[in-house]
């Protein structure tokens, strides 16, 4: 490490563990929006790059990305909670913290259900109980909620596209495969090993799924969910199923992905009701 790390050891020791916490930096977007729903938003001395929900993230000092965490500015932040991300996080970066004596735990849900148990750990460690108490509830309501909804409705066979080059989905283990199921759908790529794995052309055309559903970059519809269009013969173009959804609904393991699963069952039904016969 740089020779300023030591000397920033020396200037700022090691806050003790306190409980509640009352410096906590986040490591990742969706651990900042989990500790804002937490009601500890007012304790989040630092966050890394788009940290960006709610609003009043936006103003949070910097810690660096999350896959290149600057370790100088967080010692300097003298956190006594750090919460990281398993599978965002470099490892070693994760354990240099550690070794360095700061409290790191880590968020990384990977079924719907996770969510609410996530912001009712980070309310316990921050002393915010009642508010994150309060947000895990209502996330509960509104998953019975869809779950009855949609739960039984007749299956639709899914390619969920997070990017075009290269083109890549998501396997049955990443959460947005749990919102398929969430709303009556079959992840036509539920079965690859990794968690976001890479694809050809000619494997989505042999699956033929009946929907495509697309997040790309921002707010955007991509331009790249209608390459499909040049295969007329696909399922889902013939019938108009493309489908999108912007990327924080569905994305970011927090709260709002309801809002991102309320448009996927939306749009799920309109494939429904597209089928003929």
């Amino acid at each position: 490490m740089p020779r300023l790390f030591p000397l920033l050891l020396l200037l700022f020791p090691l806050v003790a563990v306190a409980a509640p916490a009352q410096r906590i930096v986040s490591l990742a977007p969706h651990i900042t929006e989990l500790l804002f729903a937490a009601g500890a938003g007012t304790k989040v001395v630092g966050a890394v790059d788009y940290s960006d929900y709610p609003e009043a993230a936006r103003a949070v000092p910097r810690v660096g990305g999350y896959r290149q965490l600057d370790l100088e500015g967080i010692v300097a932040l003298r956190p006594d909670l750090v919460v990281g991300w398993d599978s965002g996080n470099p490892r070693p970066q994760l354990e240099r913290l550690e070794a360095l004596g700061l409290h790191l735990i880590t968020e990384d849900p990977h079924r719907l259900e996770d969510i609410p148990a996530a912001v009712e750990r980070l309310g316990a460690l921050a002393g915010t109980d009642e508010a994150a108490q309060a947000a895990a509830g209502r996330f509960r309501e509104e998953l019975a909620r869809l779950r009855a909804r949609y739960g039984g409705r007749p299956p639709v066979r899914v390619l969920y596209q997070i990017w075009d080059r290269p083109l890549m989905t998501v396997n049955g283990e990443h959460l947005i495969s749990d919102v398929i199921r969430l709303c009556g759908g079959e992840n036509v790529f539920a079965g690859l090993s990794a968690l976001a794995p890479q694809l050809d052309v000619e494997a989505v055309l042999a699956a033929d799924p009946e929907a495509i559903a697309a997040s790309g970059m921002d707010e955007a519809r991509p331009e790249w969910l209608d390459m499909w269009r040049a295969w007329p013969k696909l399922t889902a173009t013939a019938r108009d199923n493309l489908f999108f959804i912007p990327p924080d609904l569905i994305q970011r393991h927090t709260p709002r992905i309801l809002q991102g699963a309320a448009r996927l069952c939306d749009q799920l039904e309109q494939a429904r009701s597209r089928r003929g016969g």
